[in-house]
């Protein structure tokens, strides 16, 4: 049929959908001409949770997970408890208190408790893992039941337990937690033990993988075993089974290769390189390149570090502690001592602005 064809009426409503149709996304350019963008997606304003987690009120958030459904859920380390985002944006508790940190007690009684959490993660089979951090444990949660079990420690804080099952074994705030590609790992970071275990999720057993106890530089090349750790805070691990361990009082990035030894990447500068060098860093992610994203806390800005070239630049934030947002411009966006990050499978990249009480999302960045 040709336009001229076209009866009058279904023209000019074609013509009046044009913009419409444009609007919808449906013929939007490749994500790679489409222009960075960074928002807020949680925690905007001081809502109640049950409303769209724009208007919500977080505290502290920490960790971001996103389930198969397209649920996700936040971590609030001051706030006890995990809450859930739906795939049409509405928040609500999902488990945990109102603020309020409680000790181990019985996990499985009931919705879980916690101590300032400060991580989680799901896995294939759609179990969600918290790092109870003062409490010294892993929980394992059920994403349909809620139901929860003790996965590893005691609730008391110590170091024992390797070659044994996990859930008998001691740690001293378990302060992140990853899991591995395939799914059947965890990497749990011990910080006051300045160790990185691992958790077989298949057996049960957690044996140490890096950090001898001892507090210090580790030799680059040295085995990962043998070596001190400054202050390990959190792991990621990539596609290739390299573990990244950053310290938080070491300024460090490290890396355990495949074969347990241990590299340092990023480090102090002598002298001191004011907003060049880590400040106080308190997580990380590997995204679908195997690059890592850290989440430079005293510094307030987001970094993207490169392994291959070894380049590291800055992807958000200004270097200066504050909460205003320009959406076209990430990095004239400022972030107030960002504790986590996540790159969802779309790779937008999800920040946990934590002193901001806030979620934000970089996309096409």
């Amino acid at each position: 049929m040709t336009m001229s064809a076209i009866p009058g009426s279904r023209l000019a409503w074609l013509i009046a959908a044009v913009p419409l149709i444009l609007a919808s996304g449906l013929f939007a350019p490749p994500a790679a001409h489409q222009a960075v963008k960074i928002e807020c997606v949680a925690g905007c304003f001081q809502g109640p949770l049950g409303g769209p987690a724009l208007g919500a009120k977080l505290i502290e958030p920490f960790g971001v997970a996103f389930d198969k459904r397209g649920n996700w859920y936040i971590c609030e380390y001051k706030g006890q408890r995990i809450t859930k985002v739906d795939p049409s944006g509405i928040i609500t508790l999902f488990v945990g208190g109102e603020g309020e940190a409680k000790g181990p007690g019985d996990a499985a009684a009931g919705r879980p408790e916690f101590r300032d959490p400060h991580g989680l993660v799901i896995s294939r089979d759609q179990q969600m893992y918290v790092a109870d951090t003062m409490n010294h444990r892993a929980l394992k949660i059920d994403l349909k039941s809620r139901r929860a079990t003790v996965v590893a420690g005691t609730g008391q804080p110590g170091y024992s337990g390797d070659g044994g099952q996990a859930a008998a074994a001691t740690f001293d705030q378990l302060y992140a937690i990853d899991i591995n590609p395939a799914g059947d790992k965890l990497y749990l970071t011990d910080l006051r033990n300045r160790r990185v275990r691992l958790l077989d999720l298949k057996s049960g057993i957690v044996t140490t993988i890096a950090g001898n106890g001892q507090t210090g530089v580790p030799a680059d090349g040295s085995d990962g075993l043998s070596s001190p750790l400054v202050d390990p805070r959190a792991t990621a691990i990539d596609s290739q089974g390299n573990v990244y361990i950053l310290e938080r009082g070491g300024n460090a990035l490290r890396v355990l290769d495949r074969q347990g030894k241990l590299r340092t990447l990023i480090g102090p500068s002598d002298p001191p390189r004011p907003g060049v060098d880590l400040n106080g860093p308190k997580h990380l992610c590997v995204d679908q390149r195997d690059n890592v994203i850290i989440a430079d806390s005293e510094n307030h800005v987001i970094r993207h570090y490169d392994p291959k070239s070894g380049a590291s630049v800055v992807v958000a934030g200004t270097g200066e502690q504050g909460n205003r947002i320009i959406a076209a411009d990430p990095l004239k966006t400022q972030l107030n001592r960002p504790h986590g990050v996540l790159v969802h499978p779309s790779g937008a990249l999800y920040i946990s602005d934590s002193d901001n009480h806030r979620v934000l999302r970089l996309s096409n960045w």
